[in-house]
């Protein structure tokens, strides 16, 4: 599909970009993975920037079952039975909140000898949100803001959320209790672990209260006299052994993994190493590994090798030191090319597969050997952009943002660099 004749090496990596998005389709993997149709009835739910897509895909094969499904704002789909309702990502709002507890009450009493379907997909843990206690929600806003900025790994603030929540860690699937209930999980999580997927909705957790409370003190949460009052008492999560769970099968439909063994098929011409699926840090951090890699391998090639193309995945997080605006992979692409300063040989894709990175309507940005100088015209420093989290503007100002819109599914991120041999460029 992609070949290394041509010399638009960004296009290039674009277009291994959009393979791995296509791959993580739901209109592709959802259909596969829904069970023989049941006599009896049926009801959709689901959250998330993949979950309207998976809706639809849910309705090529069931056209008439109806359902609840909350969304981003942007990402709604043209279903006709199952109703679609939109709130905020990645800080929630009054709308996601009224969303969930209208579908908890749809839930009610649904009774045994149903059959639930649940949609669920990265960026559900800010959709699918009704405050524990007396939180209230601009408290709940204001810990998820903070823990977002606090460079914290995502199963660390997904143990956070699930304890200051009434719908997260297995209890959407307690609420579906006594009716069978298949989830169907598109994973932006390292690992694939069911349990971290949007907080993990309908599948049981062990973690503790004091958990959550050691992980915001380790990053510097302030929590809310409110927050911690629920921390210090019962927790709402249900453990791994509960009953209520005996009923519920999590089903992995796409994942990190498929999207990159995609791209790596799709880059014919390119000796490929992919390094890995579930890779975590903070994103500067891992760009200044991987351009020593990428620079030791430049040195090896000759003229007569094929270009090499290093894959993964996983997701970065930034840690918030200035006031502008950012994301993991435009953090790390920038970091990526100050640390590559003009190589000739190297170029580089960074983008989250939702078409979202951080909370800008950007999925991130290319690299080249000309990054840095394009920069020039502009009077725009690389570092000084970079220390203030501001790689986005960085971007914008030398024209080397990918946008593709909404995407409509969610895998995390998508990094490609690709090595030409000397005299290949």
């Amino acid at each position: 599909m992609h070949d290394t004749d041509g010399t638009d090496w960004p296009a290039f990596l674009r277009g291994l970009f959009d393979v791995a998005v296509a791959a993580a389709d739901p209109m592709c993997c959802v259909p596969d993975a829904l069970p023989e149709r049941p006599d009896g009835r049926i009801f959709v739910v689901g959250a998330g920037k993949a979950s309207a897509r998976m809706a639809e895909a849910v309705e090529q094969v069931w056209p008439d079952v109806p359902g609840y499904v909350i969304t981003r704002y942007g990402y709604e789909r043209p279903t006709k039975s199952i109703e679609i309702v939109s709130a905020a990502h990645p800080v929630p709002d009054a709308a996601g909140r009224d969303a969930t507890r209208e579908m908890l009450n749809r839930l009610q009493d649904y009774g045994e000898g149903g059959l639930v379907i649940a949609l669920i997909s990265g960026g559900g843990s800010a959709l699918m949100i009704d405050p524990a206690g007396n939180i209230t929600l601009e408290e709940k806003q204001a810990v998820n803001a903070a823990l977002l900025a606090s460079g914290a790994p995502i199963t660390q603030m997904n143990t956070v959320r699930k304890h200051l929540s009434r719908v997260k860690g297995g209890q959407l699937a307690a609420a579906v209790h006594p009716a069978r209930l298949i989830t169907l999980m598109i994973s932006d999580i390292p690992g694939d672990d069911p349990a971290f997927i949007a907080s993990g909705p309908t599948v049981g957790d062990d973690t503790t209260p004091d958990d959550a409370l050691a992980i915001a003190d380790r990053w510097g949460i302030d929590l809310p006299t409110s927050v911690r009052a629920v921390l210090d008492g019962p927790t709402g999560v249900v453990p791994t052994t509960d009953p209520r769970l005996n009923g519920c099968e999590n089903i992995i439909v796409a994942a990190p993994s498929q999207s990159l063994a995609a791209a790596a098929e799709a880059a014919t011409g390119c000796t490929t190493e992919i390094l890995g699926d579930a890779l975590e840090g903070e994103a500067r951090d891992l760009a200044q590994t991987h351009a020593t890699l990428a620079r030791d391998l430049a040195a090896k090639l000759t003229a007569t090798d094929k270009p090499c193309l290093l894959l993964s995945g996983g997701e970065c997080t930034v840690t918030r030191r200035g006031d502008g605006i950012g994301g993991p992979n435009a953090e790390y692409a920038l970091a990526l090319a100050i640390a590559l300063d003009g190589h000739s040989q190297i170029y580089a894709i960074a983008c989250d597969t939702d078409g979202v990175d951080g909370a800008a309507e950007v999925a991130g940005a290319t690299i080249g050997p000309d990054t840095l100088a394009r920069a020039t015209p502009h009077n725009i420093d690389a570092q000084d952009y970079l220390s203030r989290n501001d790689a986005h503007t960085f971007f914008e100002k030398i024209d080397r943002q990918i946008v593709p819109g909404p995407t409509l599914t969610n895998v995390n991120d998508f990094r490609a660099i690709l090595i030409l041999p000397p005299n290949a460029t």
